[in-house]
């Protein structure tokens, strides 16, 4: 393949403003045998933009653009919390994102979870994620794993990651997440929704953060007569939650994820590692105020 023809079809293609519409990709990528990926790495390393990020451009920069082209993010769980961050990481423009999920969809999933569909009521959530994925964002590679990350397969895939979202449900397991990312040196963002409240963490690797969000004392507050409490870890499940709390955590989550993969500052010249601090929050859609989770 010789770039300077490759950097001189893009260029044809492109609009005045250096804007890559999609349209173009197919016959491009087709004639030098490359894949949509690496067209958009080459168009953005040569200075052009891709047409649907437009309105990101001067927010990002092309610098930022391609490193969310070029990082492997992992989702674990793809429900409501999941869902929402998948559908905002395609529409950023990461490259490629890994989704783990063993549950399908059921009919009280509808009013939170981006993914569900009264059409794909009884299918994977993985599956839903990985059809999705192709109408939005293209370009994006999407990987699938129908399993609990705790699994060998789970295991092994995220230790390939740059960077983990935390979209369980579970107590237990968000603290086996975390101590799977520390294993691995990774960066995981946590999240977590209880009705009209929510709270984000980033959670570098070795930190005590979860268990300061956690602690020991977790209440297992339940109405009288219910029977003995189920353990703290499955409390989550039992929860109301509604999209607007949803979809709040969820765009905080990602908001400290594109700050931790691509220095939202921009033009400082560093980015953002583990020991820098990255604030999380709690927050109740019930008041105006966030308040600051130190």
């Amino acid at each position: 393949m010789s770039t300077d023809a490759l950097v001189e079809s893009i260029r044809k293609a492109a609009d005045n403003e250096g804007l890559l519409p999609l349209s173009v990709y197919k016959d491009i990528a087709t004639e030098f045998l490359i894949t949509y990926k690496e067209l958009e790495k080459i168009a953005l390393e040569s200075g052009f933009f891709p047409l649907r990020f437009q309105r990101q451009r001067k927010l990002l920069g092309s610098a930022c653009q391609l490193r969310l082209l070029s990082a492997k993010v992992a989702i674990v769980g793809c429900g409501g919390l999941g869902g929402s961050i998948f559908e905002m990481l395609l529409r950023l423009g990461v490259g490629h994102l890994l989704v783990i999920d063993p549950d399908f969809f059921c009919e009280s999933n509808l009013n939170r979870q981006l993914l569900a569909t009264s059409a794909n009521l009884g299918c994977y959530k993985v599956d839903a994620a990985l059809e999705r994925g192709k109408l939005v964002n293209p370009v994006a590679e999407i990987e699938t794993l129908n399993q609990v990350f705790q699994s060998p397969a789970g295991k092994a895939r995220l230790a390939s990651c740059d960077l983990v979202f935390d979209a369980l449900d579970s107590v237990s397991g968000r603290f086996e997440l975390a101590q799977l990312c520390a294993r691995n040196n990774l960066m995981l963002i946590h999240g977590a929704v209880s009705g009209w409240s929510g709270q984000m963490a980033p959670v570098p690797p070795g930190s005590e953060k979860m268990a300061q969000i956690y602690p020991k004392t977790y209440p297992e507050s339940f109405p009288e007569n219910s029977g003995s409490p189920p353990p703290a870890a499955e409390i989550e499940a039992l929860v109301d939650n509604i999209t607007p709390t949803v979809n709040t955590v969820a765009a905080l989550q990602v908001a400290a994820g594109i700050k931790y993969l691509c220095d939202f500052s921009l033009g400082s010249g560093s980015y953002l590692h583990f020991g820098e601090e990255l604030p999380g929050c709690f927050i109740d859609l019930t008041e105006p105020d966030l308040e600051r989770l130190r």
